[in-house]
């Protein structure tokens, strides 16, 4: 990492070409827990990369993403909401049927651990891209 301020305590992992269609830039996806109901996974964005809108569904309880901020600064916002700022420690509660993104700050790396709760009919649904021009709005 050229970042020598990004202290990452959990394993960058490989990049995320499984999913790099659904992302602008750069991420890297580190699975933490792969057994069991819940699966963890240590996400890191680039400088400037995001995720595309998504929504989390899922029903008896599911669905609902759960974000901890472990290092660096991003962004999440969900839709018609201002984008929050995240720094580690920041903990996001995503509704399932919340359509939403997160990723990186344009000047930092950001990482977060990131699980969906377990329940019945669980899914992603991938949606567009944030636009250049919306991001490049934040502060």
């Amino acid at each position: 990492m050229t970042d020598s301020h990004f202290d990452q305590i959990f394993p960058l992992g490989q990049p995320n070409d499984a999913y790099a269609q659904y992302f602008t830039g750069q991420s890297y996806l580190a699975p933490l827990i792969t057994q069991g109901s819940v699966g963890v996974s240590n996400v890191t964005f680039e400088p400037g990369c995001r995720n595309n809108w998504h929504v989390h569904h899922g029903s008896g309880g599911g669905g609902d993403q759960i974000l901890l901020c472990t290092a660096g600064s991003g962004w999440y916002q969900a839709e018609g909401e201002a984008p929050t700022s995240l720094e580690p420690g920041s903990v996001v509660r995503v509704p399932a049927g919340t359509k939403h993104w997160h990723g990186a700050k344009a000047n930092s790396w950001f990482s977060h651990l990131a699980f969906i709760t377990p329940g019945q009919d669980v899914s992603n649904e991938w949606l567009e891209p944030v636009t250049d021009e919306a991001y490049q709005k934040l502060a």
